[in-house]
């Protein structure tokens, strides 16, 4: 098959996780020997912050670790869609292309009907902005992907659609794995944005006073954190190393003992069911994970077996405590995460998912 991928960004992840998830799909699509073809803008906010903060050495590297992988930049008033489409079998149109894009390929496949057009949402606008979303013309699209049945649900019966599936992200674990060889030297990593005061204060409970009382060697990873959380990493002994590219994710777990996942509030408050690609990618590499709540009404994991669950700051610390002082508790832990990723949540599956998809639009 020709499959033909529009996403905001396949070469930065600066900000924008959809980019992990993507990498892993393409790469296993085209190691089935589908042709695959990515386009993404060549002004996308992601990818000019990446630049203006690092150059273009994350391209260079991003290039020598994807080496099957490749983009291809497209200025809007300049597409021609029926050279990018010409051949395609399967196309996919993510969320955070603008809405103009969507409707002219919308228009493009009603006038051709030459492939199967989908729609990719990975993101919570659709309920924190449902006016943007609606503005979204969809009528010429054979349905919509959404990484959780509460999205797949909302868009039934918002009427956005009449067919939707949920294909939940997933680790991709040609990336993301143990890496046995490094030691272990220090306690805890989080990686993660502070974003726009989705999580804040969550972060100061489960993650920087839990660290700051266990007097714990942190790590912290992201981008978008404003001097005031700077300083407070700072002060409880916190050490801020900035943006990762996240190939280089599964290297920097294996230095640590145990990661926590804190989920930004949409995600608890609206979209139950959805972590966010962060787990997978975690437990992939078989670190230790104790998260914030969340709904896992999917039963997409087994807390207490794949992960620990903290309630609260006082729990956190608890559990933190015990996985960096019981080693067997820790491994467990790990090991059964693992196992649950290989079974039922790799790019691999989600290709399967995709491709089941598409043969009942033939």
């Amino acid at each position: 098959m020709k499959i033909v991928l529009f996403y905001h960004s396949l070469v930065s992840d600066w900000n924008h996780g959809n980019a992990h998830f993507l990498r892993g799909v393409a790469t296993e699509l085209i190691a089935r020997g589908h042709e695959v073809a990515v386009y993404e803008p060549r002004d996308g906010w992601s990818l000019a912050n990446l630049r203006a903060e690092h150059g273009e050495a994350p391209l260079e590297e991003f290039a020598r670790a994807y080496p099957r992988l490749t983009t291809h930049f497209y200025k809007a008033s300049d597409l021609d869609l029926d050279r990018l489409l010409d051949r395609a079998d399967l196309v996919l149109v993510h969320e955070w292309n603008a809405s103009e894009l969507v409707q002219q390929i919308g228009r493009h496949r009603a006038r051709t009907r030459d492939y199967q057009l989908l729609f990719h949402d990975t993101h919570h606008r659709a309920i924190s902005d449902p006016a943007a979303m609606a503005a979204y013309d969809l009528r010429n699209y054979d349905g919509v992907l959404t990484y959780g049945e509460v999205l797949r649900d909302l868009y039934l019966e918002k009427g956005w659609t009449e067919r939707a599936w949920t294909w939940h992200e997933a680790a991709d674990t040609r990336v993301f794995r143990p890496w046995p060889e490094i030691r272990r030297e220090r306690d805890l990593v989080w990686i993660g944005n502070w974003g726009d005061e989705e999580r804040s204060v969550e972060l100061r409970e489960f993650l920087i006073e839990p660290a700051r009382n266990l007097k714990l060697s942190t790590t912290v990873h992201g981008v978008r954190y404003p001097n005031e959380p700077l300083e407070e990493l700072a002060r409880a002994g916190i050490e801020y190393r900035g943006w990762l590219p996240n190939f280089r994710v599964p290297e920097v777990f294996a230095h640590h003992r145990v990661t926590a996942h804190v989920p930004r509030g949409p995600y608890v408050a609206a979209l139950p069911g959805i972590p966010t690609i962060r787990p997978f990618e975690a437990l992939a590499c078989g670190i230790p994970l104790i998260t914030a709540p969340w709904n896992d009404c999917e039963h997409l994991f087994t807390a207490g077996e794949d992960f620990l669950v903290a309630r609260n700051g006082r729990e956190m610390q608890r559990q933190l405590r015990a996985i960096l002082s019981d080693k067997a508790m820790a491994r467990d832990l790990a090991a059964h995460g693992r196992k649950t990723i290989l079974a039922r949540h790799t790019c691999a599956h989600r290709a399967d998912e995709l491709l089941e998809i598409s043969s009942t639009l033939k």
